[in-house]
């Protein structure tokens, strides 16, 4: 999951808090006056095997880009110049949390000026204007090697920026942008990298590989922290990653996720770690796990699993709960919403599929056969619910436009096989042998060859009953229409190698969604659905859906962001599938533990009591 914007947004975001925090309140929730809190003690959290943390640095390519790997891991070490969320439900900027104070912008939105706080890293050196330079000037030089750049987006609309002083930057802008787009799609891509980082070679003098004041000088720099970040097993004792300046600090790695974290008693920020251990424990499938809670030896659920669905009773009406708690008194659930949206992928540049996946009828009709309010009541237990397009439907927002809603919930394309079939009869195709087959090539769309069968293949993250169990249900409705599909499970560290826009062999791909987390905070489409975007993993490309987008970046118009929204929801360049909300655990002697609708994570403020 990962990842991924105007100033009418703001108004938004706090419908969009208010919502989550109604929907957020637990019955059982702990009364924190009625138990003393103790300082210090260890804290379990789970972690699926596959899909734990594997790669440190904050500049990860696509094939790295994770929850796990930026909120779950990053943000504990290394605090980005802007943070989102907090230990709430808000969906918003949070400026206290934040390395940088909130930008101010001036020339009508083509200028930006950043006052850095001061914090300090662990060796002593301070989170300055320097190191957000260090982090531009790189952006520029190896922009292709970061999930969060788009075509169009930083660095490419950045002009030119000006160190004024120790503790300020000031960047000038191609063109004017809606200042709240900027800030949550752009400014948010930036982590002050320190000078310590700024080397060719361990051991060399900070600042020495001239990253920091020359993007010319950026290769070597970023040749070698690449390869450090290539080296898992170093991570626990690196002096280069050892520098930080976030809460945490990380005494012990295991690319299985046995990681262990201590206080980082440099840090500048507020509140400060009470626990003195957070431990991450790997389990080889969210069912292991569930094992472990049952018999009360883990503290926490991993984020954004919690208890697998197969195991939660049915959903009551009216409650986001259920309505008997299947791990008892020993632990507190809390609902889990996240911002974010569920799909399918179709790699448009398979070189034998891809023709068949551009056309639009084709899309319609796969899009047809997702029974997803079955799936979200026969594998989820009710506990989800249906994506129809770009916008996350939940919880209840400006942005979402109204054909998402269209068909009782359902969206423009409700489960319909015989409608289905009657779109792809009507465009040359026919069931030969048991096989969709294109007969009429004329009919079937360019590119489309006599006698081409509709025999997919559909990779999925393995770790996860509900996950195999929904897209099984969708090969056994495809079948309805003579389309077979052929499931291959993998990891998901092997998923994000492999579904990628580099990648022309795979055909169909399931790594479970996107969810507005980062680097674009905001529900628009650059990173997912914009030519090129780094997160454009089957290389959708539509040239009307990107100057919708691009007309969004520049243009506060709500009726605008609706017509881009309709455009994608209609156009189905993923094939969307139900979004599940998380039954999280909480052990019932942790408090202060929450979870943000951006993952943001904050065991910081967590606390044990007796």
């Amino acid at each position: 999951m990962s990842g991924r914007r105007r100033k009418i947004l703001t108004v938004a975001a706090v419908a969009v808090s208010a919502a989550l925090a109604a929907a957020g309140c637990s019955s059982s929730s702990p009364s924190s006056g009625q138990a003393k809190a103790v300082k210090g003690g260890t804290v379990t959290v789970g972690v699926i095997d596959g899909a734990a943390p594997n790669y440190i640095w904050p500049f990860e390519p696509i094939a790295d880009s994770s929850v796990v790997n930026k909120q779950d891991f990053q943000w504990m070490l290394y605090r980005p110049l802007y943070m989102f969320g907090n230990n709430g439900n808000s969906v918003t900027v949070n400026y206290p949390l934040s390395t940088g104070a909130a930008p101010v912008y001036s020339d009508g939105g083509k200028t930006v000026t950043i006052h850095m706080k001061g914090w300090k890293w662990s060796n002593g050196e301070t989170v300055d204007a320097a190191d957000v330079a260090f982090y531009l000037n790189l952006l520029k030089a190896e922009k292709a090697n970061y999930v969060g750049y788009s075509p169009g987006g930083l660095p490419d609309n950045l002009a030119s920026f000006d160190v004024t002083s120790t503790d300020t930057i000031v960047l000038h802008l191609t063109k004017a942008y809606a200042p709240t787009w900027f800030t949550y799609n752009e400014l948010a891509m930036i982590t002050p990298f320190p000078l310590a980082w700024d080397v060719t070679k361990a051991g060399a003098k900070p600042g020495s590989g001239g990253c920091s004041t020359s993007p010319a000088k950026c290769a070597a720099v970023y040749k070698f922290l690449s390869a450090q970040a290539k080296e898992p097993s170093s991570y626990g004792s690196s002096p280069i990653w050892g520098v930080v300046d976030g809460p945490w600090k990380l005494t012990a790695f295991n690319d299985t996720g046995n990681d262990t974290f201590v206080p980082n008693k440099s840090y500048s920020g507020q509140p400060k770690p009470s626990v003195s251990k957070l431990q991450y424990v790997s389990y080889t499938t969210d069912t292991a796990e569930y094992t472990a809670l049952k018999a009360g030896a883990l503290d926490v659920a991993a984020i954004g699993v919690g208890i697998p669905p197969e195991d939660l009773p049915h959903k009551p009406a009216g409650s986001a709960l259920p309505a008997n708690n299947p791990l008892g008194t020993n632990y507190n659930l809390q609902p889990f919403y996240s911002y974010a949206i569920a799909y399918a992928e179709y790699n448009f540049d398979n070189p034998t599929y891809g023709p068949v996946f551009r056309q639009l009828y084709f899309r319609q009709a796969l899009a047809y056969l997702s029974d997803q309010e079955g799936m979200s009541k026969a594998v989820y237990q009710g506990y989800a619910y249906p994506t129809t397009g770009p916008v996350p439907p939940k919880p209840a927002n400006q942005f979402a436009p109204a054909v998402e809603s269209a068909n009782g919930g359902a969206g423009p394309y409700p489960y319909n096989p015989a409608k289905a079939k009657q779109l792809l009869t009507s465009h040359g195709w026919q069931v030969v042998s048991g096989v969709l087959t294109c007969e009429v090539p004329a009919k079937c769309g360019a590119g489309v060859t006599k006698g081409l069968q509709a025999k997919f293949t559909m990779d999925y993250t393995t770790g996860f009953g509900s996950l195999a169990s929904q897209v099984a249900v969708y090969k056994s409705d495809a079948s309805k229409a003579g389309i077979q599909i052929s499931l291959i499970g993998q990891s998901f560290s092997t998923m994000l190698g492999e579904i990628n826009n580099t990648n022309k062999s795979w055909v169909m791909g399931d790594v479970s969604g996107w969810a507005y987390d980062g680097p674009g905070f905001l529900p628009t489409g650059e990173p997912l659905f914009q030519s090129g975007g780094a997160a454009n993993d089957g290389r959708y490309s539509n040239p009307e859906m990107d100057s919708l987008i691009k007309g969004v970046q520049t243009n506060s118009s709500l009726s605008l962001f609706h017509q881009w929204a309709t455009y994608t929801a209609q156009q189905l360049p993923f094939l969307w599938m139900p979004q599940s909300y998380f039954i999280q655990p909480v052990k019932s002697t942790l408090h202060g533990v929450t979870f943000n609708p951006y993952y943001t994570f904050l065991p910081e403020y967590w606390y044990l009591t007796k």
